[in-house]
């Protein structure tokens, strides 16, 4: 009750022109109607539930998180459906077939992606002092196809894939994160900056190999970022000198959370990184949950 979890997969086309995010949501972090739930008492996560599948693209994007109950909701030990999308494991591969309507503008998004698995880490981490929540890089450093039929769209890329649980929410324990990962030669970079909601902090800083082996980076000065552009959304990273990281493209700006790409430098290696910031005391405010639903309808 009142927990979740989420397995999240991004790819990026190898020309840098495309990129993909798919989240599979059991217990919406981010759902108002979740929220609204756990205000009254505890509440089912299985009640809350979503494929969230966004397609970046030049000149534009499409966006798509359609909340679904219980009854919609298909597990086993190799498989999750949440309404027509499904994420499956099938030896070698993480594929993601999904079929989901985009909103604010109505559209659909319908095809599949296959991550190649590189190398799986073997090492999970406690984001908050008491271990309720978790993180798990997977498999940060491999390669995945996209095909799409709607749009009809082919690349193929670099790519991630990990995921979070906890026990309790998010804004119980926390305030504010910053989380990127970079590819680099030898696999991937990959960074969780936490600041807990009792004033601690937590840096994760993580050098993966291509067969899954993750070592300790030194530790590396923050680096400032200009907030979000419209909703001033605050961000910054770490990387090898103060000042080295520079926003390329914001991809979500919303009053609470950002996505980015970035141009870094990290164990002396320039890169492309995808960069997240997460506030939660901003996410708890009463007239942003009541423009949510406008990004996450609820299908019944």
């Amino acid at each position: 009750k009142n927990g979740y979890v989420w397995w999240y997969l991004d790819a990026l086309s190898d020309d840098g022109r495309y990129g993909l995010t798919i989240i599979a949501f059991l217990g919406g972090v981010f759902s108002p109607y979740y929220a609204f739930a756990r205000r009254r008492g505890e509440a089912d996560p299985l009640a809350h539930c979503a494929m969230n599948v966004v397609l970046y693209a030049p000149g534009r994007k499409r966006w798509a998180l359609t909340e679904r109950s219980r009854d919609k909701v298909v597990r086993e030990a190799d498989a999750l459906t949440i309404g027509p999308s499904a994420m499956r494991f099938d030896g070698d591969s993480v594929v993601v077939d999904f079929d989901e309507r985009t909103m604010p503008i109505p559209g659909r998004l319908k095809g599949s992606v296959r991550l190649l698995l590189s190398g799986t880490t073997k090492r999970n981490f406690a984001l908050d002092a008491a271990g309720r929540h978790r993180w798990w890089p997977i498999a940060p450093a491999s390669r995945a196809e996209v095909r799409l039929e709607a749009p009809d769209l082919r690349f193929s890329g670099p790519a991630y894939f990990d995921t979070n649980e906890g026990a309790r929410p998010l804004e119980a324990d926390f305030d504010y994160w910053n989380w990127s990962r970079a590819p680099t030669r030898d696999g991937a970079a990959v960074l969780y900056d936490v600041l807990r909601a009792d004033g601690t902090t937590r840096l994760i800083a993580l050098d993966i190999s291509r067969d899954g082996e993750a070592r300790d980076l030194p530790d590396l000065p923050r680096s400032p970022l200009p907030n979000g552009p419209i909703w001033r959304m605050p961000r910054e990273t770490r990387c090898d000198e103060a000042g080295a990281a520079r926003i390329t493209r914001t991809l979500e700006d919303t009053p609470f959370y950002t996505r980015s790409m970035m141009q870094t430098r990290l164990r002396g290696e320039t890169s492309h990184a995808m960069h997240e910031s997460l506030s939660m005391p901003r996410f708890t405010r009463p007239w942003v949950q009541m423009l949510l639903p406008f990004r996450m309808p609820r299908a019944f």
